[in-house]
């Protein structure tokens, strides 16, 4: 949902650099896959495309931070 972020943080050889994802528009939402070697982070949409998407080797990614935002109207929450 419009909000959600991730924070990617990578060893740039002598530094870190921290990169960051974030799902710009309503109805979008942050993706993380990691699939042979390769952390993948995409913005994607409702239909399931992705909007963008930031790949980095997976020896190199330090940490990978998820923040997702608050939902206070989320149905899954209602209790009876």
């Amino acid at each position: 949902m419009k909000g959600d972020r991730v924070e990617i943080v990578v060893d740039a050889g002598d530094t870190t650099r921290t990169y960051e994802v974030v799902a710009s528009r309503a109805g979008r939402r942050v993706e993380t896959a990691v699939r042979r070697g390769v952390v993948e982070v995409s913005e994607v949409t409702r239909s399931g495309s992705a909007v963008r998407t930031a790949r980095f080797m997976a020896t190199r990614v330090l940490a990978l931070v998820e923040q997702p935002v608050d939902r206070e109207d989320d149905p899954e929450d209602v209790r009876p």
